[in-house]
């Protein structure tokens, strides 16, 4: 069961991910921060998921593009710059099976993205992405209006 997560941060999102696979299970993370992602590594390995981890820092879009078109995944988990999220999510897509999920984070941005006032870069890419999402067939999307929004994406 491979799974990947574009942006780790400090490795939550990563360590719960981890602790709901199989012992076979492999979570691949993308992120930039060698310094955020350490916190992460120190609590993967406290609760004994570090071996199912493979971290990589690099830009992500560098790490996605480096992967074989054919390597697919189960589970894709995006947190990361939003102006980047239509490339993440062309991306991993192309490496997503059928039936797969897609789960993005941050698509509400606080309620911004509904304020006609806000016109920030990135209120404009999520608004976009969320757009581009919608109008996908590639997918049956939802969106979740919980914590700060969570579209779910499945691959058709």
């Amino acid at each position: 069961m491979p799974l990947i997560e574009v942006g780790t941060f400090t490795g939550y999102s990563a360590l719960a991910i981890a602790r709901g696979l199989p012992d076979d299970g492999r979570l691949l993370c993308c992120d930039v921060n060698e310094e955020w992602t350490a916190i992460g590594r120190q609590h993967w390995e406290k609760a004994g998921v570090a071996s199912k981890i493979e971290l990589r820092l690099a830009p992500a879009l560098d790490t996605l593009r480096s992967l074989p078109r054919d390597e697919v995944y189960d589970l894709a988990f995006i947190d990361a710059d939003k102006p980047n999220y239509p490339n993440y999510y062309e991306e991993v897509l192309a490496r997503t099976r059928p039936n797969g999920v897609i789960l993005v984070d941050h698509v509400l941005l606080m309620g911004e993205v509904v304020n006609p006032e806000a016109n920030d870069e990135g209120t404009l890419a999520i608004r976009a992405f969320n757009d581009m999402v919608a109008a996908d067939v590639r997918v049956d999307a939802a969106m979740l209006a919980i914590s700060d929004g969570l579209t779910l994406a499945r691959k058709r």
